[in-house]
């Protein structure tokens, strides 16, 4: 029968609409791979890209082909080995398939093969990087318990091995019912309506038995390799292999693999037996066998065995996993020693801390972050981030905590957001603003090392452009010819700049705009003047975005920060390798275990479960021409050493981090959290104890942000151990009893990646004589102290101003702990304030002090005199009616202000006020000038006042 006139017609026009489909999903395709490659190799990493694009194209080619290969071949086998031609008529869906087959097999066959083995090649695709570490991977050196195996069987092989055996499972399934519904359908198997069973051919009864065969075999290697897995299989008690495992699963699923292999045995024989009975039956038995050994036994020995002695029964295995779990997240060799912490306060007790005192950290990153915007941000299209950095500089010879913060281009912000502004002017960022983290000025300004633009400051000069940075989500042209007008905003004085820089891809030929053009969906790339032969695009410009570009096998921490390096400002951002199946460790959600009060402001973390971890990598992005680098930082970590093996010549040794970049690494915060998580738990090492769970640890909440349930966050401070001869950085965290306020430990991890001890994890362990209030309580005891209550009370009971807690830190000092908090004071509703320091409270034992400075505070605690100074300069007394600043006048004086120190005190005021207005219309060199007018009067009047 011939087809209507009408579609002949239609043919050529659908036809064209197929092939105009085809050749745009082509171009697509081409668009995505060749720019790609443009931007790999204008960073120097061609080998990643490289080597992902073909092993991605031959995992697509060979599963795909695979798949279709045994499933079409089993059906055209089908097609083959069919009987005679049957009586048509039993079923239209039937009739239509079987003329199919009959007069266009190939493409019968073909869909259904094609389809299959796309979506195959697909999958096949996602394991790109496991397949990677596989072949390039490399022995841990240590064997499991259990099967005597390296940790590289389980962590490289046995993920592979189970896809792979999951892939066949699927093909031959797919390959069985392909052929089941050919032969049903060219009469090969028929229902038998009289007797109700099947009736097959020969032919089908040969290829179908051998095809069911070859699956029962699959099932018993799968059999096999879970005996394997059940090391990292979450158990009643812990991830790894537990006492019922081990005395009853292992057992049964050997069992099950050679009851597979006989059943499979059957069926191959099956063709000559001609008795379907006989291997049907040994399948019935097969299951009801892997229901008694794989459920009802297990079950049995776990309810009567383990269940009434589980404390003993899994000790060993406890033991293991406890062991296993400490090697995989790095806290094994945790240091935890007894502190008999005292509550006791005398004069003259912190005389042994005097080195640290200075070094206490005022300026919590967390709150100041609209003091940098209203006091350095200079215009409405620059802005900081949301939470600021702690880093480490050398300032006059010494090494100093600081508060960093990189001013980045707020595209928001733009008086007119049109093309050629976000993507040709205002393209870059400028310079670093760095405070002293335990200083501020006497108005509770923080005090600058680097501010303004050009940077101004105490740090030699660097390249401050910020081309590449956390707000830089829009791709940016860049680069003129000689001769042609520089276009790119770089200061807002109006002063222009022509980009030098070799990041970014040339763009300068039509092709390659074209391509551009089409993959950010945007004309104007081909339409503007503003592209040249010297034009380059800027993309992926996100730190953490161009890391993971190019070392794709790595974890990034969320929180990334920025520094002056060798005259560069860069980023460095700390890269994790982990895994999932490391034998007999205990799974955590990194999530989870990384989120606290801050985790809004700095990014959360993936949603992934590990148990594994290690802080294999130190990168750095170059802010002005996007370059990455990669340095190995744990060398010894092989989930390293195969990926360093994938991509050669990517991540360079430990040996080639400079000086400068050494002096500011810094431990991770996300690797910290982990192992605080961790260690809640498993710093109990005896079986029994970890068993009753009788000393669990947990990390508090944030008593500071009460609105939320989420964990008090680490803190970077520079601390002086107990017996230390001196301070150094380090990260801090505390813990409380499960379920309970009161202080269980005090944490710290040594930060500075200069020290020889860095990475040193310390725990000092209260006594159980005496109870130590935690952060909460800490907390509500200050708040509800009476001096506390008597300084901030003008704040909070007037709606123009309020009073806000900065972190609450704590440090081991004059033998006990020492709470530390700033208290910042800020006018509402004024769109110019910002936080200004106006406090310091402090809490020892029972014993509570507040003043404008440190030392105030300190000594109020410790009757008059704490034996050592802090080193600050004196504040002037807030104002509760101030944009932030504090009043110019003194909180207490040694003798009644004189007619002069009036006038100098109104001659301050009045240039607080002028410098507020300058800040407000964006002057920062008369709010400067003004601030330091005011100073001097201060100062003046405070002389006069025997102060």
């Amino acid at each position: 029968m011939s087809l209507p006139a009408s579609v002949h017609r239609r043919s050529p026009l659908l036809l064209t609409f197929g092939i105009a489909a085809v050749l745009v999903i082509l171009f697509a395709v081409f668009t995505q791979v060749w720019t790609d490659k443009l931007w790999f190799d204008s960073i120097d990493f061609g080998v990643v890209f490289s080597t992902q694009l073909w092993t991605r194209t031959a995992l697509f080619l060979g599963v795909g082909l695979l798949m279709a290969v045994l499933v079409g071949g089993n059906m055209w086998l089908a097609i083959r080995l069919a009987p005679p031609p049957r009586q048509r008529g039993e079923s239209a869906v039937l009739d239509a398939y079987r003329k199919l087959l009959e007069h266009n097999a190939k493409f019968a066959v073909a869909i259904p093969a094609l389809a299959l083995g796309v979506l195959a090649g697909m999958s096949a695709v996602t394991e790109t990087l496991p397949v990677l570490s596989w072949i390039n991977a490399v022995p841990f050196g240590q064997v499991d318990p259990v099967f005597g195996l390296d940790y590289k069987f389980y962590v490289f092989e046995l993920p592979i091995w189970q896809a792979f055996l999951s892939f066949l499972l699927t093909a031959v399934a797919f390959s069985l019912i392909g052929a089941v519904v050919v032969h049903f359908t060219t009469g090969g198997l028929r229902a038998v309506r009289a007797t109700g069973r099947p009736q097959l051919s020969q032919a089908a009864r040969v290829h179908l038995s051998v095809l069911a065969g070859v699956l029962l075999v699959l099932y018993g290697l799968q059999s096999l390799l879970d005996r394997y897995a059940m090391l990292l299989t979450q158990g009643t008690l812990f991830t790894g292999i537990h006492y019922t495992d081990d005395h009853a699963r292992l057992g049964a699923k050997l069992v099950m693999a050679v009851i597979s292999f006989l059943v499979a045995g059957l069926f191959f024989i099956n063709p000559i037996l001609k008795r379907g009975i006989y291997p049907a039956a040994a399948l019935v038995l097969m299951v009801i066998s892997g229901l008694i050994l794989t459920l009802i036994y297990p079950a049995i020995v776990q309810s009567f065995v383990v269940a009434p002695n589980q404390p003993d029964k899994e000790n060993p295995y406890m033991r293991q996993h406890i062991d296993m779990t400490r090697q995989a997240f790095g806290i094994a060799d945790t240091e935890i020693t007894s502190y008999d912490a005292v509550t006791q306060v005398r004069a003259g007790q912190l005389k042994a801390d005097a080195e640290a005192l200075p070094g206490i950290r005022l300026m919590d990153p967390a709150v100041i972050g609209p003091t940098f915007e209203q006091l350095q941000q200079v215009r409405g299209y620059y802005t900081f981030p949301e939470a600021l950095d702690v880093d480490r500089y050398i300032i006059d010879g010494k090494e100093t905590d600081v508060v960093v913060a990189a001013r980045e281009m707020n595209l928001g912000g733009l008086p007119d957001q049109n093309w050629n502004n976000i993507h040709t002017v205002y393209t870059h960022g400028y310079g670093l603003v760095i405070a002293y983290g335990n200083r501020r000025q006497s108005d509770g300004q923080p005090e600058w090392i680097v501010r303004d633009i050009p940077p101004q400051g105490k740090l030699p000069d660097h390249e401050s452009r910020i081309y590449f940075g956390e707000q830089s989500t829009q791709y940016a042209i860049v680069g003129r010819e000689q001769g042609q007008e520089p276009i790119e905003l770089d200061t807002p004085n109006g002063k222009s700049n022509v980009y030098s820089g070799k990041g970014g891809v040339p763009i300068g030929d039509a092709f390659t705009r074209a391509l551009y053009a089409a993959k950010f969906m945007d004309f104007n790339l081909l339409l503007t003047d503003r592209v040249n032969s010297q034009s380059r695009i800027l993309y992926n410009r996100t730190p953490k975005e161009r890391v993971q570009e190019v070392a794709p096998w790595l974890t990034l921490d969320s929180n990334i920060y920025p520094a002056v390096v060798d005259g560069r400002t860069v980023w460095i951002v700390d890269g994790y390798t982990t895994s999932s199946s490391y034998p007999n460790s205990e799974l955590v959600n990194l999530r989870n275990s990384a989120a606290d009060t801050q985790s809004r402001a700095v990014g959360t973390q993936v949603d992934a479960n590990i148990n594994y971890i290690r802080n294999s990598v130190k990168a750095v992005v170059d802010a002005y021409d996007g370059t990455v680098a990669l340095y190995a930082w744990d060398e010894t970590d092989p989930i390293l050493q195969a990926y360093s093996r994938a991509f050669p010549g990517t991540v360079q040794p430990k040996s080639a981090i400079s000086p400068d970049l050494l002096s500011h690494l810094r431990y991770p915060e996300d690797l910290f959290k982990v192992q605080r998580e961790i260690l809640g738990r498993y710093h109990m090492t005896d079986p029994y104890t970890w068993y009753a769970q009788s000393d669990l640890w947990q990390v508090p909440n944030d008593p500071v942000k009460a609105s939320t349930d989420a964990k008090e966050p680490p803190y970077y401070l520079s601390i002086k151990w107990p017996e230390d001869k001196s301070p150094v950085f380090s990260q801090t965290t505390v813990f409380v009893p499960k379920n309970r306020s009161n202080l269980a430990s005090y944490m710290s991890v040594v930060a500075e990646a200069t020290s020889p001890d860095y990475g040193k994890l310390r725990v000092l362990r209260m006594s159980d004589t005496h109870q130590i209030d935690g952060p909460g309580q800490t907390f509500n005891a200050i708040n509800t102290d009476p001096k506390v209550a008597e300084k901030l009370r003008p704040f909070l009971n007037q709606g123009a101003a309020s009073a806000t807690y900065g972190n609450l830190l704590t440090l081991p000092m004059g033998n006990g702990l020492l709470y530390v908090a700033p208290i910042y004071t800020m006018r509402q509703g004024n769109t110019g304030s910002y936080p200004a320091l106006a406090f310091v409270v402090v809490r020892f034992g029972a014993h509570v002090g507040i003043g404008n400075t440190l030392q105030q505070a300190l000594d109020e605690v410790f009757e008059g005199s704490a034996g050592a100074t802090t080193g600050e300069q004196p504040s002037a007394s807030p104002s509760p009616s101030g944009t932030g600043s504090p009043s110019p006048q003194p909180s207490g004086s040694a003798q009644p202000a004189g007619p002069a120190a009036m006038a100098k005190l109104d001659e301050a005021q009045n240039a607080f006020v002028a410098a507020d207005a300058a800040l407000r219309k964006g002057d920062l060199a008369t709010y400067q000038s003004k601030v330091n007018e005011a100073k001097a009067a201060l100062a003046e009047a405070l002389k006069l006042m025997g102060r």
